[in-house]
């Protein structure tokens, strides 16, 4: 039987869980860079019978998973995918199965974005190791205003923060309600008056049909040429066009970004060429306590499956 783990990019996979009891039943093979396009993912993993799949690095669309006639089990870390196709994988007789994953490692790098863009860090750090000193001018957070897009979980952690530093915290939702804000501490805002308003936009929404593209040219005409943008939720949900030609253009101050519509980033992307973007490669998640929770999940998934006792089963 043959195992693949995908993307391992910090080649940290076997040394982040206890694998010896799935090797006695396995042979296994690290994919440590990202496989590229869908022939080569095929091409790749044709002899698998089991793929563990970190987060929606590699995607497993119907067209991907008819060309893989050995795979019966493929493990993703963390208990949503939305680029695996879970009814195909199920109509080909494969179990996909979920692990595991902290809950807070998205909020924290949140604000790692806010306080890079608002003091400044990267240019600041740039021109220390160049020999230089004091090149740029902060801002603070006290008394300024915080919009948060999506009142969730993670929306909610993020807002606690601003509070505790003085922040005026507004947000919104379809679905979120003016109770709902009040019992978090948090001031209910319409979707214009939260774009229009806040000093810092950030996202934390599910991706759906209906947030795709919710934040577009029209939104960064609405905020202030000082506010900021910061996405840690998904690419897609900010056009990432418009966002673009807002940075150029100056339309808003800057943006804090660790998810785009293609990842990884192409190499000759726009984002990459912009001082007032900070960017991170969708390393929200990549945490050493995370990692270790979502492989030993694996684990325990791998090890259940061949004992004819599927856990977390997602189909």
């Amino acid at each position: 039987m043959k195992l693949a783990i995908l993307d391992d990019y910090q080649g940290v996979a076997l040394d982040s869980a206890d694998w010896s009891q799935v090797e006695q039943s396995a042979d296994i093979s690290i994919f440590d860079t990202h496989l590229g396009d869908a022939d080569v993912v095929v091409r790749a993993l044709y002899g698998f019978d089991i793929i563990v799949a970190m987060r929606e690095r590699t995607p497993f669309p119907q067209y991907v998973l008819e060309r893989l006639p050995k795979l019966r089990l493929l493990v993703t870390t963390g208990m949503r995918n939305l680029a695996i196709d879970l009814a195909a994988a199920r109509k080909q007789g494969i179990d996909v199965c979920g692990t595991p994953m902290l809950g807070y490692p998205a909020a924290e790098h949140t604000w790692a974005l806010i306080l890079s863009l608002v003091k400044q860090v990267p240019a600041e750090n740039l021109s220390m190791h160049r020999g230089g000193w004091q090149v740029s001018l902060s801002t603070g957070l006290q008394n300024n205003t915080l919009g948060i897009l999506g009142l969730g979980k993670l929306g909610l952690q993020v807002a606690r923060v601003g509070l505790a530093f003085g922040m005026k915290v507004q947000a919104w939702s379809a679905n979120l309600t003016p109770e709902r804000c009040a019992e978090s501490g948090v001031v209910y805002a319409s979707r214009e008056a939260l774009f229009a308003t806040s000093d810092i936009v950030t996202v934390h929404l599910v991706l759906s049909d209906r947030t795709r593209g919710l934040v577009g040219a029209t939104e960064f005409q609405m905020m202030k040429p000082t506010a900021y943008l910061v996405n840690t939720s998904r690419g897609p949900i900010v056009q990432e066009s418009a966002l673009v030609s807002a940075l150029q253009g100056g339309s808003i101050a800057g943006a804090g970004l660790d998810v785009f519509d293609t990842e990884p980033l192409p190499q000759n992307h726009p984002l990459r060429g912009l001082d007032n973007a900070v960017l991170t490669g969708h390393t929200g998640y990549v945490m050493r306590e995370n990692y270790t929770t979502g492989y030993r999940g694996a684990v325990e998934a791998i090890s259940a499956w061949l004992n004819g006792k599927p856990v977390r089963l997602l189909n």
